[in-house]
């Protein structure tokens, strides 16, 4: 089977008819998906009976894990219904989540089949955009929550209710439960790329949250005892566990959070422990936390970038003296909260008048601004140093401006 071509939803399904084991509950089905590394938001293996042609990606294996996650609780919700049935309900679901919108053209593309439409579906919810680049960096953020749409699906199957409502309530737990795990921590230098991660992973939030709401734990209640509770303990012991410690704040944070949650010592204590078993097992693989792997492969990414564009963003830059000022300062000295919100939004200005770097431009493109700043200087064409300004020799730059 191969993910990325034209029939592999319907293949999908002609192995799973065969071949998936059903689940007796959702509870180990959850523990399956947990296994996978789908609920960790990283995809490390996918179910046994698929059988792939070539060697997985990190987004083929998502996108198979996705489905395999909605399929089987289907299964559960449904017994008895066949393929095409669930082909049906999904794709309502994704419909009235408004996401994976696909286009006209995309239609006419892929047919008329639901299988087909819902190939391009899972392609725009898994990642944005249809180059290499941008999949290599939207790949490492918009998979760490997708969990969320197969909780959602099992609550849009028993309750038929508005699901972005949920999905978005659902979303807005997890991400202040990961930023206050980090709060916890004593040791901060890995822990912004891990707070960045999340956010960026976000889909269904209106607007970026604050760095911790915490008005989320007067949500808590409402997710007590149900399988939402399992899947946020974990979120929680996978941002403490980043760094394979577990410190005597984060560890009161973790209990806090279990007994809120209705969890009883012992499901926290193996929410923990499947955390330590799949680092330990997986760690050669568990490269998307690793700040220096992420911030070389992306320097690759970007130094790309800029030496294709070298040209065009010279002239870019030429007209605008506050801009080169601030990248310039930037590289030998601190900016202030307001030249660094200032500077980003030029730049961004800037990379919608290249559309190769529309990267940029993605959820979360914004984690790579301060790697293009370092690679500025020295991929640029030197003419561009001729026209760096300073800092100490900046005397009356802002009265001239």
């Amino acid at each position: 089977m191969n993910p990325s071509a034209s029939g592999w939803i319907e293949k999908f399904g002609h192995l799973a008819a065969k071949e998936a084991a059903a689940y007796p509950d959702f509870t180990h089905l959850y523990d399956q998906l947990r296994r996978l590394g789908f609920a960790y938001g990283m995809n490390v293996c996918i179910p046994d009976f698929i059988r792939p042609t070539h060697e997985l990606t990190q987004d083929e294996r998502a996108k198979i894990n996705l489905l395999f996650g909605l399929f089987a609780t289907h299964r559960l919700q449904r017994p008895g219904a066949g393929f095409d049935a669930f082909l049906e309900s999904v794709f309502s679901y994704y419909k009235a989540l408004g996401v994976g919108r696909i286009t006209f053209l995309q239609k006419i593309l892929s047919g008329r089949k639901t299988s087909s439409q819902l190939e391009k579906l899972l392609d725009s919810r898994i990642y944005l955009g249809g180059n290499v680049l941008s999949k290599t960096f939207n790949s490492m953020i918009t998979n760490s929550l997708l969990q969320i749409d197969v909780l959602t699906y099992k609550h849009y199957l028993e309750q038929d209710t508005d699901p972005r409502t949920f999905a978005r309530n659902l979303e807005f737990v997890a991400v202040n439960i990961a930023n206050q795990a980090l709060s916890a921590k004593r040791k901060k230098p890995s822990d912004e790329r891990l707070r960045d991660l999340f956010q960026a992973s976000l889909t269904y939030m209106e607007h970026p949250p604050h760095p911790l709401d915490l008005s989320y734990r007067g949500m808590l209640e409402g997710y007590r005892g149900t399988a939402m509770a399992a899947y946020l303990m974990d979120v929680a012991c996978l941002t403490v566990w980043e760094d394979n410690s577990l410190e005597y704040l984060e560890s009161e944070f973790v209990l806090t959070l279990g007994r809120e949650l209705g969890l009883d010592g012992r499901a926290i204590r193996e929410a923990l422990n499947a955390v330590t078993e799949f680092f330990a097992h997986y760690a050669d693989q568990l490269s998307v936390f690793n700040k220096e792997n992420y911030y070389d492969n992306m320097s690759k990414v970007v130094g790309k970038l800029i030496r294709r564009n070298s040209r065009r963003l010279q002239s870019e830059l030429s007209q605008s003296r506050e801009l080169v000022y601030l990248l310039s300062k930037s590289t030998v000295k601190e900016l202030s909260g307001e030249e660094r919100k200032k500077m980003q939004e030029q730049l961004l200005d800037l990379f919608k008048s290249i559309p190769s770097l529309a990267i940029f431009l993605l959820p979360g493109g914004a984690l790579l601004l301060p790697i293009f700043i370092s690679l500025i200087p020295k991929l640029l064409p030197s003419s561009f140093d001729e026209n760096r300004v300073d800092p100490e020799e900046n005397t009356g730059y802002k009265e001239n401006l």
